[in-house]
C-alpha cells in the first residue's frame, strides 16, 4: 500500500490542489483503494457521547462534503468519518483557484468557501451511509442567508434522523461574518435554536442525537470563556478543536502562504493543541472534545489525547501521509497507551491538563 501511494501521490501533486482532491473522490468512488479494518487493538476502543468508536480517528469534515464516498471511506481505517459542512441551498462556493498546497511545510490553505450540493443530495446519500458505521453531519449555512441560525436548524432537522451526530460549524473563515456567531449573544441566540429543536424532535419520537460544536483556534480568552458557558449551560454534546486559522506563523516557508483562507496541517498543529487544553481546562473536563489540525502521527495523536481530547479528526495528514494514515497513527497509539501503562483511550484523556 505504500508503494502504491507513492506512485498515486506523484500523480496527484502533478495537478493543482482542488482537482487532485476531485480525483481522489473519483478514485474512491470505483473502488481503487483496497479496504482495511478500522477495528484495530481493542485498547482504541472508546464509547464518547453515546456512541461506541472501534478507535479515536476520525475524518474531518471537508473531505465529503456531500457523503458521497462514505463506504469507501470507511475501508481506510477511521473509527468515524464527518461529511459536510452541508448548507440547506446548494453553493458553488469561492473563485477558483482557492485550495493551496505549502508543500515545504506540510499544511493547506484553502477559501473554498462552503462549497457543496445542498441538502437534497446529501440527506440521500446520508440514507444510504454504512449502517455500522458513525458518520457525522457538518452543518454550515448559506452565504446569501438571511437568518443563518434558521440554516443551522434546517440542516439538523434534515441530516440528524441519518447521522450519528450533528456538527454545528460556525468556525470557517471562508464565509463572511460567520465567525461572529461565536460571540456570546449570537452563540447563545444559536445554541438556544438548536436545543430546542433538537427537543422538539426527540419529543415527537425521533431518536436522540448528540449536537456537538466545532470552534475556531483564533479566539480570544473571553472568547473563549463565553463559549465553554454557552456550551455548558446548553448541554453541548462535544466540542471539535479546532478549525482553520487565520493566522500565518513565522515558520512558513511556501509563497503561496501569502494567499486567503484558512490554513491547516502542520502549521497548525501548536495553535490547535493550545486552544484544546485551555477549552479542556474552561469546561472542566465536563465536555468530551475532538482534536484536529495538524495531526499526522501517533505522537501528535497521543499529545492531543493527553492533553484533553477524547477523539480525533485529520484531513490534511491524507495529502501528506496518504490514504492509510489513520490506521497507522492508530496502530501507534496503541503502542503508546500500552507502554504508559494505560488501559484504554479514556484513561489517558487529560493526563497533561490540570483541572
Amino acid at each position: 500500500m505504500v508503494n502504491f501511494y507513492h506512485i498515486m501521490r506523484l500523480l496527484l501533486f502533478a495537478f493543482e490542489a482542488e482537482k487532485a482532491h476531485n480525483l481522489s473522490i473519483r478514485a474512491l468512488k470505483n473502488g481503487l483503494l483496497p479496504r482495511v479494518d478500522n477495528t484495530i487493538d481493542p485498547i482504541l476502543e472508546s464509547k464518547v457521547f453515546g456512541l461506541h468508536f472501534p478507535n479515536p480517528i476520525g475524518l474531518a469534515a471537508g473531505y465529503d462534503k456531500n457523503a458521497e464516498v462514505l463506504s469507501a471511506l470507511s475501508g481506510l481505517g477511521f473509527g468515524f468519518l464527518e461529511a459536510g459542512s452541508v448548507t440547506p441551498k446548494p453553493q458553488a462556493g469561492n473563485p477558483k483557484p482557492r485550495m493551496f498546497r505549502l508543500t515545504e511545510d506540510e499544511g493547506v490553505i484553502n477559501r473554498l468557501g462552503f462549497n457543496n450540493k445542498g441538502l437534497e443530495e446529501a440527506t440521500r446519500n446520508f440514507e444510504n451511509r454504512p449502517a455500522s458505521l458513525i458518520v457525522g453531519a457538518n452543518l454550515g449555512a448559506n452565504k446569501d442567508s438571511p437568518d443563518r441560525i434558521a440554516d443551522y436548524v434546517t440542516g439538523m432537522e434534515r441530516l440528524a434522523p441519518h447521522a450519528s451526530y450533528v456538527t454545528v460549524n460556525i468556525s470557517s473563515p471562508n464565509t463572511p461574518g460567520l465567525r461572529a456567531l461565536q460571540g456570546r449573544t449570537e452563540l447563545e441566540d444559536l445554541l438556544g435554536r438548536v436545543s430546542e429543536k433538537r427537543r422538539e424532535m426527540t419529543e415527537r419520537g425521533e431518536a436522540y442525537f448528540p449536537v456537538l460544536l466545532k470552534i475556531a483556534p483564533d479566539l480570544t480568552d473571553e472568547d473563549k470563556t463565553d463559549i465553554a458557558a454557552a456550551v455548558l449551560d446548553h448541554q453541548i454534546d462535544g466540542l471539535i478543536i479546532s478549525n482553520t486559522t487565520i493566522t500565518r506563523p513565522e515558520s512558513l516557508q511556501n509563497p503561496q502562504k501569502k494567499e486567503t483562507g484558512g490554513l491547516s496541517g502542520q502549521p497548525l498543529k501548536n495553535i490547535a493543541l493550545a486552544v484544546l487544553k485551555d477549552m479542556y481546562q474552561a469546561t472542566e473536563g465536563k465536555v468530551p472534545i475532538v482534536g484536529v489540525g495538524g495531526i499526522q502521527s501517533a505522537d501528535d495523536a497521543y499529545a492531543r489525547i493527553r492533553a484533553g481530547a477524547s477523539l480525533l479528526q485529520l484531513y490534511s495528514a491524507m495529502v501528506y501521509k496518504g490514504p492509510y494514515v489513520a490506521m497507522e497513527i492508530a496502530k501507534g497509539l496503541a503502542k503508546k497507551l500500552r507502554e504508559d501503562g494505560f488501559n484504554s483511550v479514556e484513561d489517558a484523556v487529560g493526563v497533561d491538563t490540570s483541572l
